[in-house]
């Protein structure tokens, strides 16, 4: 598939994506490209996250590929089930976040992202992890993209692919993304 021929739907984490994000510079180069918004960037929500996933799906006029970073690739996980899965093309599921960490409950009480779901996502996924995460053991991710039947690739020492862990333009997941886009 060509990304111009899919409606590519930008997922990012907490706090949203800052303009020097990879995903934000995606968005501004991919003509299909557009984020799925929501009302509360630092606080995420389970439910009214996804939501705003699931309209977005829904709203789609081509075949989605869900771009998703941080808690944004959990926020997909748990739309799965809810999906119309003849609209998902694909899930670039990139640093997930690993919401059933203690810390994160006493961060944001109820926030409804624990227990992940541990059942195939029921579309094609691709889920990149860093060896070096502080988010997510990347032992973990690759343990979840097993049980959520997604490819896996471990990136390496690159962190929780951020600005801040110099994944600004980040050609070289681009580069996997297209790759990805050309498998589906």
């Amino acid at each position: 598939m060509k990304i111009k021929d899919a409606d590519i739907l930008i997922i990012p984490g907490l706090g949203n994506s800052s303009p020097f994000h990879w995903q934000s510079r995606w968005q501004q180069n991919m003509s299909t490209a557009r984020r799925v918004e929501q009302d509360d960037w630092d606080n995420p929500d389970r439910e009214s996250w996804t939501a705003r996933l699931i309209e977005a799906v829904a709203e789609a006029e081509r075949p989605a590929i869900l771009v998703a970073h941080s808690v944004g690739v959990l926020t997909v996980v748990h739309a799965a089930p809810e999906l119309n899965h003849s609209k998902v093309a694909g899930a670039f599921l990139v640093g997930a976040s690993d919401w059933e960490r203690d810390s994160l409950e006493e961060r944001f009480p109820g926030h409804g992202f624990a227990p992940v779901p541990r059942k195939p996502l029921g579309f094609r996924g691709l889920m990149l992890a860093s060896s070096n995460d502080e988010a997510c053991k990347v032992e973990k991710a690759e343990h979840w993209a097993r049980d959520w039947s997604v490819q896996f690739g471990n990136a390496g020492e690159a962190g929780h692919f951020t600005e801040e862990s110099g994944h600004g333009p980040w050609p070289e997941g681009l580069m996997a993304f297209a790759k990805f886009t050309q498998s589906l």
